[in-house]
């Protein structure tokens, strides 16, 4: 199950469906519109409780694997850009430079409910090329098998296409 989620009162709902089905593993995918202040930086405070949120989830004993955009917004605003650059490799260095905020930030919200986090970086590529697809799910196995949430997201820093494009959705 992919759950995308729109707001608060969403999540909320689907936290409880959770309990009343049978749900072993969800898919959470957060975008930029949703994790940001309109674009620059990290809007902290909403990170925070969507991590409350995926704690109940977590504690249910719901695996949850979670999406995240929002690296290169951080990466801006670290920066002290006046806008989102157009230029590719200025792009691609916001993206590396903000993916150290935002997995501070996942890490920093999630281990307060005492859930360790990781972070994982893809490519399509890794996806649809079968010795790095197995390599990934047997990471995303492992990870699941101890309880640590994985935190995914585009390796914006290698890839064109998410960041020309803005689109995390096919991780999921």
């Amino acid at each position: 199950m992919v759950v995308d989620i729109e707001n608060t009162t969403e999540e909320a709902r689907f936290v409880k469906q959770a309990r009343n089905f049978d749900i072993r593993r969800v898919i959470v995918k957060i975008g930029s519109s949703l994790l940001t202040n309109n674009g620059r930086g990290l809007d902290r405070t909403a990170i925070y409780e969507w991590a409350k949120q995926i704690a109940k989830l977590h504690k249910q004993g719901v695996e949850v694997l979670l999406v995240s955009s929002g690296a290169v917004a951080e990466g801006v605003v670290r920066m002290n850009l006046d806008e989102r650059p157009r230029k590719l490799a200025a792009l691609q260095a916001c993206a590396s430079i903000g993916q150290m905020g935002l997995i501070e930030t996942w890490w920093s919200a999630l281990i307060q409910h005492g859930i360790q986090s990781s972070q994982l970086l893809l490519t399509h590529d890794d996806l649809s090329n079968r010795s790095r697809y197995l390599n990934t799910t047997g990471a995303l196995t492992q990870l699941l098998e101890w309880r640590v949430l994985p935190v995914i997201n585009e390796n914006d820093t290698i890839t064109i296409d998410e960041i020309k494009f803005g689109d995390n959705d096919t991780l999921g």
